[in-house]
């Protein structure tokens, strides 16, 4: 191993960088608690970077989302986009620059090459190692080319990317310390050349990751499990430009009930929809403490937030706490690296222990600023106006929209002439759909309609369909109106369940 930082008198400072790519996910919310903590416990600095380099995935509004969703959590920055400071700019985007710069320093020292192949020669390469069943990766051929011919291409303008070179003698490995697993190596023959730029100039997340981290003084990378493998390609990185490596702590990952790694299509990853559906941040943040298994048991000193009640075969009283008790308490090295199961049904036991413990007032209050707000409100008013005749009528028309478990029986939401298999396999059609389309009318519509003439389904059975899931009846507020008062989030939980209970529901019957 080589050069690391200091462990005693360098000043701590993490960092999570999301990418603002769709909803914020609560693994950003996950990873980015055991940093606060970390750094709260140390008197360190805290720093929030966007990692907005891919541009085809980037959504305009997804920064401001994070920044909202981790202030309503109370996880709070020293240093970011929004709020500057002395390592800026804190968006890789506005860094390309120094990006740049920091290549001609690989590329001038020979830990880094150009590569001139096009997308079509090592679409070819990778289809050869298909075929002659080898593990697709770049396979060094420009890694040796001349100075001449290197010449020679630059002059006529071809399109290169620029690669990391590694290393081809003694030793013929990379290792690194994990602070949670110990010293971990990975041999070269296993660490491909990776591409550091790409041809539009743009850097990729291994070269951006590194750079930034160095120059922001990074002394703690935190982060999931998923970038183990990745961390050879860094290590590399820190030698080839000569610069300390910092101590790598690889969190494992959230899990769904099955083991599998957090997903959207067992679970709703979005903290929008947590924040929209009623959970409470004291209790989102708690959870999350539970993910990390890093807390002991409260002592008589500690003073947790007190559950009204204690469920039968529940989680004990002894799993409720709150962030200053985490900031006084989490250790990093208790932290258990079986992969912690994200529970829903523990965190609505969490959510409705916090309920109870409110003031009927505070709980008013978190009524007033939720499924009751005066926004979502005005929102649905104008739905329904010209629809009823008496205000207590309202509800008759509104109640899916403030209703947690909606499920339409088959005489529902089956059209005529359609079996269940199908219907359900349209659904699932749907929901794809959905999932990739801007939460607009003028996009929805369009989208959902070009579905409907692919798959043979009127506009009727089409729309009626997704109505049934969402209000469980054929009979509610013009429908994208009201999915886009409802919100994407929101929505999309609401056919996954819909899909799954109905999966479950023929499994039983077989």
């Amino acid at each position: 191993m080589t050069n690391s930082i200091s462990t005693s008198d360098t000043p701590i400072r993490v960092r999570i960088a999301p990418s603002p790519t769709g909803d914020p996910h609560v693994g950003t919310a996950y990873i980015g608690l055991i940093n606060y903590l970390y750094a709260r416990q140390r008197n360190g600095k805290f720093v929030l970077r966007i990692e907005d380099t891919d541009r085809a995935r980037f959504v305009a509004t997804s920064e401001q989302e994070i920044f909202n969703s981790l202030r309503w959590l109370g996880l709070t920055w020293d240093e970011g986009p929004d709020l500057g400071g002395p390592y800026g700019p804190y968006r890789q985007s506005e860094r390309t620059e120094i990006y740049r710069e920091h290549v001609e320093l690989l590329l001038a020292n020979g830990t880094a090459y150009r590569s001139f192949e096009t997308p079509e020669e090592l679409e070819a390469l990778r289809q050869r190692q298909i075929a002659a069943k080898l593990p697709p990766r770049y396979d060094g051929a420009h890694r040796e080319l001349s100075q001449a011919l290197i010449d020679a291409y630059l002059a006529e303008g071809r399109p290169y990317t620029v690669r990391l070179k590694v290393p081809a003698g003694d030793p013929a490995f990379t290792e690194f310390r994990d602070e949670l697993r110990g010293v971990i190596r990975f041999e070269h023959s296993n660490v491909d050349d990776q591409v550091l730029m790409k041809s539009d100039g743009f850097p990729t997340y291994h070269l951006a990751n590194v750079v930034d981290d160095h120059l922001m003084h990074i002394t703690d990378v935190i982060r999931a499990e998923e970038w183990i493998s990745s961390t050879p390609k860094h290590v590399l990185l820190y030698n080839a430009f000569g610069w300390a490596i910092p101590r790598f702590w690889h969190m494992p990952l959230l899990r769904n009930l099955d083991k599998s790694k957090i997903s959207k299509r067992k679970n709703p990853v979005s903290l929008i929809y947590y924040r929209q559906a009623g959970f409470l941040p004291e209790a989102m943040i708690n959870f999350l403490g539970l993910m990390g298994g890093g807390m002991p048991a409260p002592t008589a000193d500690s003073t947790p937030a007190q559950p009204a009640t204690k469920a039968p075969n529940k989680p004990s009283e002894t799993d409720i706490f709150t962030l200053p008790d985490m900031v006084a308490r989490f250790d990093v090295k208790n932290i258990r690296l079986g992969g912690p199961v994200f529970d829903l049904t523990k965190l609505k036991w969490l959510n409705g222990e916090y309920i109870r413990a409110l003031t009927p007032e505070k709980f008013y209050a978190a009524l007033r600023e939720t499924i009751l707000s005066d926004a979502y409100l005005q929102q649905i008013a104008p739905l329904v106006q010209t629809r009823i005749e008496t205000l207590g009528e309202f509800g008759n028309l509104t109640h899916f929209l403030f209703a947690d478990d909606i499920m339409a029986p088959a005489e529902v939401f089956v059209p005529k002439k359609r079996t269940p298999e199908e219907t359900l396999a349209f659904a699932a059609e749907q929901l794809t759909l959905l999932e990739a389309t801007d939460w607009t009318h003028e996009a929805l519509e369009p989208a959902l309609k070009q579905l409907g003439e692919a798959q043979q389904w009127s506009v009727k059975e089409n729309f009626m369909l997704l109505r049934a899931i969402l209000t469980g009846s054929t009979m509610s507020p013009p429908l994208l109106e009201s999915m886009i008062v409802f919100g994407k989030s929101r929505t999309l939980d609401r056919v996954r369940r819909f899909l799954e209970t109905q999966k479950k529901l023929a499994n039983t019957k077989k």
